[in-house]
């Protein structure tokens, strides 16, 4: 049996990010793509010109219809937009049998806003505390807890104040700091610092949803969650080493690198 997982967030009309990322991610990394659409945004390698958050009965009725139905072995959350949607959506999560990856997205690549201001507590309430792995970069750490990371050191007190929240883990990316790129993945009791060299490389568009979704990917074939974040680490590297220009701007990373790689 192929392994389900589904993905609950926004679409990326230019293909880069969102919805886009998450399936082609699964299907690089060999299970079955689902998807929860709960925003349509007009994005394109420049930025984020529009965005329309969907009503919470139609990410209900998207969710129940997919689940009820065909199941699912992992759960990938995004883009949600709203307060309402984040609450429904934890809900959902916190009533299915299956590991949840919750990356608590807040603003886009290129700095639009993503989650509205009034939907941060119920991140930190409601949605946090049914994740199995939560993913936020230091951006996101910040905007949810106030902890400011300048320096590599600073990602232990980063990840505890956001498993104060409640997830079972915290990978804290730290792409954004200089020299190599550096994430700690932890549950409080043990560490695992995963590193990889930084490419010099300016299409890096829909790094966190693609490994977000490559944890989930990997926890759905039945990995642990350092196995699956070691795995997921490796083929989000390769996929910013050959990110390709697209549009005017930013370009996305490449989904595709194992098939072109001859993988």
């Amino acid at each position: 049996m192929i392994p389900n997982v589904l993905t609950v967030a926004g679409s990326d009309s230019g293909g880069g990010a969102g919805i886009q990322a998450d399936l082609k991610t699964m299907l690089a990394l060999g299970v079955h793509g689902m998807s929860v659409v709960t925003a349509v945004t007009a994005q394109n390698s420049l930025g984020v010109q529009g965005a329309w958050e969907l009503p919470v009965e139609a990410v209900r009725a998207q969710y129940r219809s997919v689940v009820d139905d065909i199941g699912v072995q992992a759960v990938k959350t995004g883009m949600l937009a709203s307060a309402e949607l984040v609450e429904a959506v934890a809900e959902l999560l916190a009533g299915t049998d299956a590991p949840a990856v919750v990356d608590p997205v807040g603003v886009s690549k290129h700095g639009d806003s993503l989650l509205a201001a009034s939907a941060l507590d119920s991140v930190r309430t409601k949605l946090l505390p049914v994740a199995t792995v939560a993913t936020p970069n230091l951006d996101e750490v910040a905007q949810l807890t106030g902890v400011r990371v300048e320096s590599e050191e600073q990602l232990r007190r980063a990840a505890a104040a956001v498993l104060a929240y409640g997830p079972r883990w915290v990978l804290i990316k730290g792409g954004h700091l200089p020299g190599d790129a550096v994430d700690l993945l932890t549950d409080g009791s043990e560490e695992h610092w995963l590193r990889a060299p930084r490419h010099d490389n300016r299409h890096t568009h829909g790094t966190g949803c693609t490994l977000a979704s490559a944890i989930a990917s990997q926890l759905a074939k039945g990995r642990s969650v350092p196995e699956a974040v070691t795995a997921a680490k490796e083929y989000v590297t390769g996929a910013v080493a050959t990110g390709f220009a697209l549009g005017g701007g930013i370009g996305p990373v490449d989904h595709g690198w194992r098939f072109r790689a001859g993988f």
